[in-house]
């Protein structure tokens, strides 16, 4: 009784905090989950770490996406809350198998190019430094592949310049602060393009595809309509994926950029997933590929990126630090040239122009 009473509280906690003013749809449903004691004992069937509402309302979507639950799809359609919870419910209660083997198949995923706003000016700053003419991106932590398209998409900044592909269907926007604009130098030629996870996303499965949008939420069709932009995006021309522990396959990586280009490795809230004796190994993998120059951009908490500057800022202050290493002939320089909020949403400047 103790774990229902637990699950249901957090399930409440999720509609009325998380979800309350966002998203009216999963505000209704989470909160009639929390209410039913049948849905949460068939919640309580899935292991302890897939009961979370992120996962399991991801489940849910994910077979109303697929067509097989019509009524929830309806009710999401309609932006019916009501009806949503109900379906919800009724869904839940009737296929409680198939919504924990979904739940327990696929992880959450929140993928979205909304970060390249972040690299694209790291990335051109990368390849200046070191004089490359031509680079190849390696997303470690890649997941589907969006950050690899960080040329392609159309970023504007408030503060007036845009970067990469104004035509392009993707279109992001940041806002800077701080007095440093974001530089305007243009991205070299990308000839190569490679994603390293433990379990990379294939844009181009319709399955793995229908799992991204299972985990936006159903009513924020503005998101829903972005991610089926940047899915075509890459779609249209997939990058390598390689699968593995992302520090093992890492030199496989660097192998696959040309030899007159700058491998770029780009990680991006990516190395918190790791435990500190996997991230000093990330570092000496890049430094171990020095016979040439590696560049490394890094968009992570404070204190987490190894060797990255901290700039006297606290762990866990709510920014992340954007890093800049270059490693060239077991040389390595690395500084902070910026600090970013929301995802990359909010970005501050801090390196010479």
């Amino acid at each position: 009784m103790g774990r229902s009473r637990t699950l249901a509280r957090a399930y409440r906690d999720f509609g009325e905090v998380d979800a309350a003013g966002t998203s009216p749809l999963y505000e209704r449903v989470a909160v009639a989950l929390s209410e039913s004691d049948e849905a949460l004992r068939a919640i309580e069937t899935a292991p302890a770490r897939k009961r979370r509402p992120t996962v399991i309302l991801a489940a849910l979507h994910d077979l109303a996406l697929a067509g097989s639950a019509p009524a929830l799809a309806a009710a999401y359609a309609a932006a019916d809350g009501d009806a949503a919870a109900d379906a919800a419910i009724d869904t839940l209660l009737r296929m409680t198998d198939a919504v924990v083997a979904v739940a327990v198949r696929r992880p959450p995923r929140t993928d979205e190019t909304g970060r390249c706003a972040v690299l694209y000016p790291a990335i051109a700053e990368a390849a200046h430094r070191v004089g490359a003419s031509a680079i190849g991106l390696i997303d470690v932590g890649c997941s589907a592949g969006f950050n690899l398209v960080v040329d392609r998409v159309g970023i504007t900044y408030d503060d007036g310049p845009s970067l990469g592909d104004p035509s392009c269907a993707v279109r992001l926007s940041a806002s800077v602060v701080g007095g440093r604009p974001v530089p305007t130098r243009e991205m070299p030629e990308v000839v190569a393009r490679v994603g390293v996870d433990v379990d990379p996303v294939d844009v181009t499965d319709p399955d793995q595809a229908r799992w991204l949008r299972a985990c936006l939420w159903p009513d924020q069709s503005h998101r829903l309509a972005r991610l089926d932009a940047e899915l075509a995006l890459v779609a249209a021309d997939p990058p390598l994926l390689l699968s593995g522990d992302v520090v093992e396959v890492l030199p496989e990586a660097l192998a696959r950029v040309p030899a007159d280009a700058l491998p770029v490795v780009t990680t991006t809230w990516a190395l918190s997933r790791l435990p500190l004796e996997s991230r000093a190994r990330f570092l000496h993998r890049l430094d171990e590929a020095a016979g040439r120059p590696v560049a490394w951009v890094s968009v992570e908490g404070v204190g987490v990126a190894p060797a990255v500057p901290t700039l006297g800022d606290r762990r866990a202050s709510g920014h992340s630090i954007i890093g800049l290493a270059v490693f060239d002939r077991s040389t390595l320089r690395a500084e902070a040239v910026g600090r970013c909020w929301s995802r990359g949403r909010l970005l501050a400047w801090l390196a010479d122009a």
